[in-house]
């Protein structure tokens, strides 16, 4: 890496971002789908 210390890719950071949120948000989803079957 040529990159300075402290310095990180911004495509690096979306790369990291997507595969944290990707199950974090079908977590949510999940969530709140069972969460309605309780107020029907």
């Amino acid at each position: 890496m040529n990159q300075p210390y402290g310095q990180t890719s911004p495509l690096l950071i979306a790369l990291a971002w997507a595969i944290i949120g990707a199950p974090w948000l079908w977590g949510i989803v999940k969530t709140l789908e069972n969460a309605a079957k309780l107020f029907q």
